[in-house]
């Protein structure tokens, strides 16, 4: 709600001053709208409104609060979607956005060797336990938007398309071997189902051109999205007596317990509202 209160009393500002002046250009003779043929690259203004925000309610503006970031979450939580568009007249763009993403996490544990030596030395003796996690996202989307006015207050709307799909993988390494003096039964790989889902929304708002080029934009969206998650796989591995046993289980299950989902829904975006920061050039 802040972010909005905060985009409308800006534009509210900006109409009470240069209300139907018909100035588009800065004292330098620059053009503050885009034009034919500009390439332009947004950023999610949110974080840099909460910033401003906290400045004035006391609040903390720590090193990570302002981020650039979009649309799509990666799992680590932070939103990385590069988004642009291409204007092809004066009052169409095409859109587009894109993330393609591949990371990885290694992480090293210090357990006690077993069975230990001997005589046991002081301190025990250990050996290294390894988490490797990895995982891969890509989402694409494209769109066509329609620009109305030409002050520096510019009506904008249209329709997107976004695509996505992306896996995850968690694998084991121990540094005690299975024997009959460590006989137990531990994971190697888990594996997640493979998520892909679809959108198709519309899109209104404006755009408020602050500065040559510079232009602070809000839109609302409404449309539909589907996606389905598949079931993914945990491999075990155990001793038998003799020898190591491994045995492969199809179903990892979430925090509730759900090893497929799938969801349909038709309704306004997830975060009710886009805040973003457009820069244009040629």
């Amino acid at each position: 709600m802040k972010k909005i209160v905060l985009f409308a009393a800006a534009l509210v500002a900006t109409s009470a001053v240069n209300a139907q002046t018909g100035e588009i250009t800065s004292n330098r003779g620059e053009n503050w709208l885009s034009q034919d043929g500009d390439w332009g690259l947004t950023f999610d203004a949110q974080p840099l409104l909460n910033y401003a925000g906290n400045l004035f309610n006391g609040a903390s503006n720590g090193a990570n609060t302002v981020q650039l970031n979009n649309l799509w979450n990666s799992p680590n939580g932070s939103n990385v979607v590069i988004a642009g568009k291409k204007l092809i007249d004066a009052n169409t763009a095409y859109r587009g956005r894109v993330r393609i993403g591949f990371g990885s996490t290694k992480e090293t544990f210090f357990v006690d060797q077993a069975p230990q030596p001997t005589p046991p030395p002081t301190p025990a003796a250990t050996v290294e336990d390894v988490v490797k996690n990895g995982f891969m996202a890509i989402n694409l989307g494209a769109g066509i938007e329609k620009r109305v006015g030409s002050s520096r207050i510019v009506g904008v709307y249209g329709a997107e398309l976004n695509i996505g799909f992306g896996n995850g993988k968690t694998s084991y390494e121990y540094g005690n071997a299975l024997s009959n003096d460590n006989a137990v039964s531990r994971p190697t790989e888990e594996k997640q189902g493979s998520t892909f889902g679809i959108g198709l929304n519309a899109f209104a708002g404006v755009e408020w051109f602050c500065a040559p080029k510079l232009s602070l934009s809000g839109e609302y969206t409404w449309g539909l999205a589907m996606t389905s998650s598949g079931a993914g796989e945990t491999t075990t591995e155990s001793w038998n007596g003799s020898a190591v046993a491994s045995t492969t289980i199809e179903g990892d299950g979430d925090v509730n317990g759900v090893d497929k989902r799938s969801s349909f829904g038709i309704d306004t975006g997830v975060s009710g509202a886009r805040i973003g920061l457009n820069f244009y050039f040629q």
